[in-house]
């Protein structure tokens, strides 16, 4: 992985934790120069600290990827210092649990404007660059992308528009040599579940999982950069998650019936 990933210009938002966090220093050790994004500026700048004293590049750019012009500015400053780009992480994210009927619109609206529209304008800064070096572009996306969740209406809907929206950047650039990778990671120790938005637009502040069995984002940021180095299109992590892209065709009513008693398992149960 060190010789494919050397000297390569790499940008991963959502970077001061979790899957981001760890991105960051896979990619790090690889031998690739780091552009890490995220809203808290003390944290990314302690991660960049820390590479920087592993001997390797990383620049930190407080970005908050709502904003357009963050966005435009991210990218700016990534081809002024480092010349181009070769990879962008579409990383940052944030969730929600909430019945679709109970729920604020603005927390729709607040979990489409990261999830999505987050995507969208640092993607569209950053593609005539992904292009010049016949790069990588990747969302990071989830199961709810393919499958609508319970509780998770927002999350799943931003998802969904999400990989419409890649797997149509991908088609549009067949002949410029651009790859596009959706990666589904599946449940993955993080802050998201415990940050997740609920139908008031407070924060959860407590994860309905028990966030130590689940997998660790070091191991998913591994699984990214080999899916990166195979050029895959899609990467599914989970047995689950395959198991729903499969049947929902022939068995939409089984899928449904399972991701209902699965999610009605969780703490303070919101489905009725």
């Amino acid at each position: 992985m060190k010789k494919f990933f050397k000297d390569k210009v790499v940008i991963v938002t959502g970077a001061s934790s979790g899957i981001g966090k760890s991105l960051a220093f896979e990619f790090a050790r690889n031998g690739s120069k780091v552009v890490l994004a995220a809203r808290s500026e003390s944290k990314i700048a302690e991660i960049e600290k820390q590479i920087r004293t592993s001997g390797a590049e990383a620049m930190a750019v407080r970005t908050d990827v709502t904003v357009r012009d963050d966005c435009r500015n991210l990218i700016d400053k990534t081809v002024k210092e480092y010349g181009g780009i070769d990879i962008l992480i579409n990383n940052a994210g944030i969730s929600m649990k909430a019945l679709f009927h109970e729920t604020d619109i603005k927390v729709l609206q607040r979990v489409m404007d990261v999830n999505f529209w987050g995507s969208v304008h640092c993607a569209q800064f950053a593609l005539p660059y992904l292009i010049q070096r016949k790069g990588t572009l990747v969302g990071i996306s989830s199961i709810g992308g393919f499958h609508g969740l319970p509780g998770r209406s927002g999350y799943s809907a931003s998802k969904s528009a999400l990989h419409g929206l890649y797997e149509s950047i991908r088609v549009e650039n067949i002949k410029n040599g651009l790859n596009v990778l959706i990666f589904a990671p599946g449940f993955t120790a993080s802050e998201i579940r415990k940050n997740a938005l609920l139908a008031d637009g407070s924060v959860q502040g407590e994860s309905p999982r028990k966030e130590e069995n689940l997998v660790s984002p070091e191991y998913v940021a591994k699984k990214i950069l080999k899916s990166i180095i195979r050029k895959k299109k899609y990467k599914i992590m989970t047995l689950e998650g395959y198991l729903t892209v499969l049947l929902k065709v022939f068995l939409p009513g089984l899928v449904d019936r399972g991701y209902y008693n699965e999610f009605a398992k969780e703490p303070d149960n919101i489905l009725k």
